[in-house]
């Protein structure tokens, strides 16, 4: 089952912080905006499959890691 966006949002904030990525960077590698990102990290917002994807790649997970 896929986590809801607040779950999904948490996971990326805990990556993006364990890997020592700011917001600005870790936008910058996949691709949207750190505005984006940071209601993302909130869950204020449900993200397609490929921004998921590309955040992903850019935390250096699987998508499956990603949505664990």
């Amino acid at each position: 089952m896929a986590p809801n966006p607040r779950q999904l949002g948490m996971r990326i904030k805990a990556l993006r912080e364990a890997r020592g990525m700011s917001q600005a960077a870790l936008a910058q590698h996949a691709r949207i905006s750190r505005r984006y990102l940071i209601r993302l990290e909130r869950g204020g917002s449900d993200p397609t499959v490929g921004v998921v994807r590309r955040l992903a790649k850019a935390l250096g997970v699987t998508l499956m890691e990603l949505l664990g």
